[in-house]
């Protein structure tokens, strides 16, 4: 996790440098419906390579925004789900998709 010090003084920038591309976005868009494991999130995300998934699991991870639960099965079963603090961008997400909505119908 990024100190305080290491964030950007704009909240914008903060925010856009924690969750801005699209994959972290689609990740977390996925989790609001609840846990996930990570075939899953191949299966759903379209276009995403296993590398880039793992590589911002671990970055959502490290940021606190998401929880990762290892189970002592074998083989290891792992899964993913919001941290309380990665459920508080819920609203983001919802206006997101109601300005998508939008756009679309002007179209």
């Amino acid at each position: 996790m990024l100190t305080r010090e290491e964030l950007p003084e704009c909240p914008v920038a903060t925010t856009v440098q924690l969750i801005g591309n699209k994959w972290k976005l689609l990740i977390i868009r996925n989790l609001l419906t609840g846990s996930q494991r990570f075939t899953e999130f191949v299966k759903t995300i379209p276009g995403i390579s296993k590398k880039v998934l793992t590589d911002n699991l671990r970055s959502l991870e490290e940021d606190g925004l998401i929880e990762r639960e290892v189970f002592a099965e074998v083989p290891p079963r792992v899964v993913y789900s919001l941290s309380q603090l990665g459920k508080t961008l819920k609203p983001i997400l919802d206006a997101m998709w109601d300005w998508g909505v939008e756009y679309k119908s002007v179209l």
